[in-house]
């Protein structure tokens, strides 16, 4: 009997997902968004030209590291602080700015800021919204983030913010390990299994990052803001980041 009253209790607690919610969500994460996804490796290329992400198991640290304690933790974070401030400009718009400056490289700056701008262009076109287009209108030309144009679009959608995080922490980790299967190179299938080993550590940093606020952010992946650092005067290169 308690254990029928636990799950009828977490199952109405539930904030569920509508089909339109969902059908969104994978078309936002999906690689096929035009957002330029294929063309970053937040520093990964110069990683691989190391010799410090070599195989599976170094490309799992490396892409975990972005998503526990790197810029990915980073845009977790905002999102969910974006997300909860979406019906509010001038919250939104603070959170916007915040996510905006919090890179450690050029590179990783235009990264964020140049598929923020195309999220935000396409997802006005293909799934629009008054509160899409009037954030755009405050914009005014300034750089907007990938994060906080993401949480924005899933927040007027009615996409749950558990559901949108977990979806956004993966989407990332399936990039960059999509990198990584072009640069080491890999296979296809120890490409699935790395996005396979990095879901424990997206699911951990999506519940960190919903408890975590902002005066407290920071990130502590230096390894990484030198391979971006490195990768910005690497000589021969596929990606920009």
């Amino acid at each position: 009997m308690a254990i029928i009253i636990t799950i009828m209790t977490t199952l109405m607690g539930m904030t569920m997902i509508t089909d339109r919610g969902l059908a969104a969500l994978l078309a936002w994460t999906s690689p096929s968004y035009p957002v330029g996804a294929f063309s970053y490796s937040h520093g990964l290329e110069a990683a691989v030209e190391a010799g410090d992400v070599h195989d599976r198991a170094t490309l799992v640290d490396y892409v975990g590291a972005v998503i526990a304690r790197g810029g990915g933790w980073a845009d977790l974070v905002v999102f969910a602080h974006g997300w909860r401030a979406a019906r509010d400009p001038v919250a939104f718009d603070a959170v916007s700015d915040f996510a905006t400056a919090f890179r450690g490289s050029s590179e990783t700056a235009l990264e964020s800021r140049q598929m923020g701008s195309s999220f935000l262009l396409v997802t006005r076109k293909a799934w629009p919204h008054p509160g899409l287009d009037a954030f755009a209108a405050r914009l005014a030309g300034r750089p907007v983030s990938h994060a906080a144009a993401g949480a924005l679009a899933c927040a007027l959608h009615d996409v749950p913010l558990g559901a949108a995080l977990i979806a956004w922490g993966h989407g990332t980790a399936a990039n960059l390990v999509s990198a990584g299967v072009r640069l080491v190179p890999l296979g296809q299938t120890d490409g699935q299994l790395a996005t396979a080993a990095l879901m424990p550590v997206v699911e951990a940093a999506t519940a960190r990052a919903q408890v975590t606020e902002l005066d407290d952010l920071g990130t502590a992946a230096p390894q990484l803001e030198l391979a971006s650092l490195a990768h910005e005067v690497q000589y021969s290169r596929l990606f920009r980041s």
